[in-house]
């Protein structure tokens, strides 16, 4: 299995995952799941996946957004930056994907088909949960 570094960079990007932003201000929400910077336009994205129940897709992408806000605004003034964005990527285990997917897809350049391979990611890793929950002993 590929495990990414938790820090990967060159002249023009930072991309970190799997670590807290440390922050002048104790800040309790300070790990979302990938931090991306880009470095010469000073813009800074703060990437959280979820995967919610359906009836709960339209509050997590809001929770997302408020649990990562005073991160976002802590970044910008210590690193300097001219925006600092938070993305919430939210898919359903079920197939059903929020408008905001697209959206926030956008955001980050990503192509807007990409939710496609990430929807095949979320069906097979919760067939995966449900294998082994059936397999218990």
């Amino acid at each position: 299995m590929y495990t990414p570094a938790n820090v990967l960079e060159n002249d023009n990007f930072k991309l970190y995952w799997n670590g807290s932003i440390i922050t002048d201000k104790t800040i309790p929400s300070n790990r979302p799941d990938v931090t991306f910077m880009n470095e010469k336009s000073k813009n800074t994205f703060l990437i959280d996946i979820a995967v919610p129940n359906t009836h709960n897709l339209a509050k997590t992408i809001t929770d997302k957004q408020n649990k990562y806000q005073e991160l976002a605004n802590e970044i910008c003034a210590m690193w300097k930056q001219n925006a600092v964005q938070v993305i919430p990527i939210v898919l359903s285990s079920t197939e059903v994907i929020p408008k905001s997917l697209s959206q926030s897809l956008k955001r980050i350049n990503l192509h807007p088909n990409t939710y496609t391979q990430m929807q095949k990611s979320v069906i097979l890793g919760t067939c995966s949960i449900v294998r082994n929950f059936l397999n218990y002993k």
